[in-house]
């Protein structure tokens, strides 16, 4: 297999992305008669990645998650200057949080309602300072105030999560590590410092895989060592022959299976595409929705040869647009970058890796089943 061999997609998919490209600019030129968005999905697509990883928490209390969506889909209004809009939004928040509190903290176990109360104490005071902001017109500050409720709400969530969720994962994959929950990294390039959340509630043997080489210090050094356009920088081929990791136990290449997860599928798909289980049109639990995704690599003969080598999705709207991506359903997302975007922006084969490391979770990496 030649070095580089290992990449997010084979070269009949990036033909398929341009035809894509191709047809939908088609589409705009011969709908003259009509909107020029009429070829292109309906509604908002969700490219926050704060908001994607809040909606891929396994839980399943509805009423922390309406009070969640209810402020998250405040942007069109704000953005529309809608105030008496944005204010009917944020009182009908406080009843449901006035209503629905006691509801929302005693579905947690008796140890963790004392914190959930503090923050939905928080979350209470980040209502009334948005209401505020409305009244003034504060669009900044709105958006502030928005911001550290939503993650005040995404907290009493993670709560939420039953200590002892699991994934079922195949027997095969028994020698293989895995995430129990999430981790967050740390990854220092030439060009800055980005962080990171990996997932491994919802790719826990993606997640793992990464997280082992990145305590085994695989990463650090390593060079971008290839690019697309608006589409991928990729990472993790290490020096040498070799295109993966090498076990140092078994001395050959540690394979990590294709493993995506749909909402309201019961199991993880493993080893298959989204054609192959006639799922053309479904959005993964993780999708490639956004600037930074974290992808695993895989080569064009198969799809369970991913080994180390990964992939930062480089996410453009006017490229990508929401349904349309050629990755989601072919590549494992596992994690999103959540600050240092700006960094992101400058990386190309001329950087590299200086360092990745774990800040928080590590002690949920697990060596094997």
């Amino acid at each position: 297999m030649p070095k580089s061999d290992q990449h997010w997609g084979s070269p009949l998919v990036h033909q398929r992305f341009k035809a894509v490209l191709v047809a939908l600019i088609c589409i705009a030129m011969l709908s003259l008669s009509g909107p020029a968005w009429a070829g292109l999905p309906q509604g908002n697509a969700v490219k926050d990645p704060a908001a994607i990883l809040r909606d891929a928490l396994p839980f399943d209390q509805q009423d922390i998650r309406e009070l969640q969506h209810r402020l998250e889909g405040t942007s069109n209004d704000l953005r529309a200057k809608r105030w008496s809009a944005l204010a009917k939004a944020v009182n009908r928040s406080e009843a449901l949080l006035n209503t629905r509190r006691a509801t929302i903290v005693t579905a947690l176990p008796d140890a963790l309602q004392g914190e959930a109360d503090a923050l939905l104490d928080q979350v209470a005071v980040g209502l009334n300072t948005m209401r505020e902001k409305v009244d003034t017109s504060d669009k900044p500050g709105f958006i502030s105030s928005r911001r550290s409720t939503l993650k005040d709400i995404g907290a009493v969530e993670a709560l939420l999560v039953p200590s002892d969720y699991t994934v079922d994962i195949p027997a095969e994959f028994d020698a293989l590590p895995r995430l129990e929950g999430r981790a967050t990294v740390e990854i220092q390039t030439s060009q800055g410092t980005m962080i990171a959340v990996v997932d491994g509630y919802n790719a826990p043997l993606t997640s793992g895989a990464f997280i082992d080489l990145t305590l085994r210090g695989f990463y650090d050094g390593l060079p971008f060592n290839r690019a697309e356009d608006f589409y991928v920088l990729q990472s993790g081929d290490p020096e040498g022959p070799a295109i993966g990791y090498i076990d140092p136990k078994t001395k050959q290449e540690r394979h990590v299976p294709l493993e995506i997860r749909v909402p309201g599928e019961p199991e993880t798909f493993y080893n298959e595409t989204f054609e192959d289980v006639g799922l053309y049109k479904a959005t993964p639990t993780l999708p490639f929705a956004t600037l930074g995704t974290l992808g695993w690599a895989h080569s064009a003969q198969a799809l369970d040869d991913g080994s180390s080598q990964f992939f930062m999705f480089l996410y453009e709207a006017e490229l990508t647009p929401a349904g349309l991506n050629l990755v989601d359903g072919r590549n494992a997302a596992y994690g999103y970058v959540v600050e240092g975007f700006d960094v992101l922006e400058e990386l190309s084969t001329d950087d590299r890796i200086k360092t990745i490391k774990v800040i928080d979770g590590d002690d949920r990496l697990k060596p094997h089943a």
